[in-house]
């Protein structure tokens, strides 16, 4: 549109032209560099920084040969004999090179039109700095955009990515599931049954099958990560990754299906406390007690309870054991939990289990 435009002025000023063929001769170079840019800047391996140069120096020249071809009066008139189409030039280096390269573009135009103007004798007009000034709006907004969308491009491209690897993981997982997953919990099941060294063989199968079915349903729902995923805060890591690695054939853990997002000395303290409190279960339950951690993922809080399904704690229990300075549960959970500004309540009974509530508040912590 630029090329028509710029044949219109040179047709509707032909008289004020000096020499009429040199002008037709830059509207053929315009036509021939038109295509050939066209298809260049359309393949992105040819859209390189040598391309660029080369459309400057062929838009600088067709502007300075206004000289060769009009008088100084065609100035008063009309713009150059390049018009609007030098536009296409600076408007592709602020797609490659950015909003500086725009400006500086802009720029050198009001300098080569003041030293065209000069040349030619010709008087320096307001055209001048209003050609600059669109330039310079054009190019930021163009440059600007483009960047936008080349963000938007990669983010969709690392979308897509995503969505691939986790549909070949569910594709993976079905097939571990119809397999592997069914043959340690026999080997599990089957030891149970057998006793003795079995049972050790067993109680191994059962723990691999635990890891690896968290392995395989661990991976987050293309539909929703990218939408309920928060931002990545700096220091700040994943509860449930860390309490995940804690699950054996006696220990459960259920966690959201979105980041538990803490600051990274929050969740090392609070993994340490139900480190402590499965510990705990570990010492003084019968063996084969179960227990379950469930995380609560709240607005101000979170909250972390650690339960067993063993005989229960006496309610004097941990007030003897303060007293002969066995500080495991007093120190190990609840103090590490009130350093960091929460709360804990035990709940307990005799043949009944034992909870620990463990609550953080996500400020102040």
């Amino acid at each position: 549109m630029a090329l028509v435009h710029a044949f219109v002025l040179v047709v509707h000023h032909h008289r004020y032209l000096e020499t009429p063929w040199a002008a037709w001769v830059v509207l053929v170079v315009m036509s021939v560099w038109t295509v050939v840019t066209t298809r260049a800047y359309a393949d992105p391996a040819r859209r390189t920084r040598r391309l660029l140069w080369a459309d400057l120096a062929v838009s600088f020249g067709c502007l300075f040969a206004t000289a060769l071809a009009a008088t100084p009066f065609y100035l008063t008139q009309a713009p150059p004999l390049s018009a609007y189409w030098f536009a296409g030039a600076a408007l592709s280096v602020s797609v490659v090179l950015g909003r500086r390269g725009a400006i500086a573009v802009a720029l050198a135009y009001g300098a080569a039109d003041i030293a065209l103007r000069t040349i030619m004798g010709a008087a320096i007009t307001a055209a001048t700095a209003r050609g600059v000034v669109l330039l310079l709006l054009t190019g930021l907004v163009v440059g600007y955009m483009a960047h936008v969308a080349e963000q938007a491009e990669e983010r969709f491209a690392r979308a897509v990515a995503l969505e691939a690897r986790i549909r070949e993981r569910e594709r993976l997982a079905r097939s571990i599931h119809d397999s592997v997953l069914q043959v340690l919990s026999l080997v599990r099941r089957r030891g149970d049954e057998i006793g003795g060294p079995a049972a050790e063989l067993g109680r191994m199968a059962g723990e691999q099958e635990v890891r690896l079915r968290a392995l395989i349903t661990d991976a987050p729902d293309p539909s929703v990560a990218a939408t309920t995923a928060p931002e990545a805060v700096p220091g700040s890591v994943d509860l449930r990754d860390h309490l995940r690695a804690l699950e054996s054939v006696e220990v459960t853990v259920s966690a959201p299906a979105t980041p538990v997002v803490l600051a990274e000395h929050v969740v090392r303290e609070l993994t340490a406390a139900v480190v402590a409190a499965l510990h705990n279960v570990e010492r003084h339950c019968p063996p084969g007690t179960r227990a379950w951690v469930l995380v609560e993922d709240e607005p101000d809080a979170v909250t972390v309870s650690v339960r067993d399904d063993g005989p229960g704690i006496p309610p004097e229990r941990l007030e003897r054991a303060r007293a002969e300075g066995r500080l495991g549960v007093s120190q190990s959970v609840l103090g590490r939990v009130r350093d960091l500004g929460g709360s804990t309540e035990i709940h307990t009974a005799p043949d009944e289990g034992t909870e620990f509530e463990m609550r953080v508040p996500r400020q102040g912590a």
